[in-house]
């Protein structure tokens, strides 16, 4: 693997998983160190991930972590609807039976352990839930057999992945997803094209309120779940977590 594809990867992955926060400095100098490779194949690195609007320019400090508004939330589920609806018809039509049956039975058994821990906090058992999420897309995929579908949900998805984990600290949500993820693989494993549509299409609705019910940071961004050294005022659209009194709305 190509040193630029290396840095590509990795920097993506802790975007993606929050692990890089919104509005984290993408420093050349510090992220070289950390990836272990020169600048010029972590500019590229970079340039992708502008690309792919995970990450934007920002004047006078260089490249950060993008932000995620509400707003461009809202436009993301008008892209995303029609494309899952579309995707789960075909696999309803193309379906394989027992492993969607299968499917909805995990998403069952998982809906009722996404208890909290004693803080009130998710359990651990929330990953597993996202790789069972991942898995009924990849049947959802699979059955759908359409390439050129496929390749046009690759970038939505890749936002929905920063998106979805800003529910991982509401366990009502979670656990209300897990059972519209139950309905719409028990659906496609009977075959029934409109009840998984309508299945689809009333789980993004609900994703989509929930997100947009959230109180927002200034101007609509979505802070993140980790810090960073902030250097704006509270006009910008950074989504700073340094004091509460900067950040007095925030999205939990």
């Amino acid at each position: 693997m190509r040193a630029s594809d290396r840095a590509y990867s990795l920097l993506r992955s802790d975007i993606v998983e929050w692990r890089l926060a919104p509005g984290d400095l993408l420093a050349e100098v510090e992220q070289s160190a950390r990836l272990g490779v020169s600048r010029t194949p972590l500019r590229e690195a970079l340039s992708r991930l502008i690309a792919e609007g995970l990450a934007t320019p920002h004047a006078g400090r260089g490249v950060v972590v993008s932000a995620i508004s509400l707003e461009a939330v809202a436009d993301l589920f008008d892209v995303r609807l029609p494309l899952e609806c579309a995707a789960v018809r075909r696999a309803a039509l193309r379906h394989s039976s027992g492993v969607f049956a299968s499917l909805a039975e995990e998403f069952r058994i998982a809906g009722a352990g996404l208890g909290c821990d004693e803080d009130g906090q998710v359990d651990d058992g929330h990953e597993d839930y996202y790789a069972l999420v991942a898995r009924l897309d990849q049947q959802i995929d699979e059955a759908a057999a359409n390439p050129y579908l496929l390749q046009a949900q690759k970038p939505i998805r890749t936002h929905l992945a920063r998106v979805r984990r800003l529910a991982r600290d509401n366990p009502a949500r979670l656990l209300a997803s897990a059972r519209e993820h139950e309905q719409i693989a028990l659906a496609l494993s009977a075959g029934n094209a409109d009840l998984a549509e309508a299945s689809m299409r009333v789980h993004l609705h609900n994703s989509l309120q929930h997100l947009l019910a959230t109180p927002t940071g200034p101007a609509g961004t979505v802070p993140s779940t980790g810090t960073h050294t902030c250097t704006c005022t509270c006009t910008c659209t950074c989504t700073c977590t340094e004091t509460p009194d900067h950040r007095k709305e925030h999205h939990g």
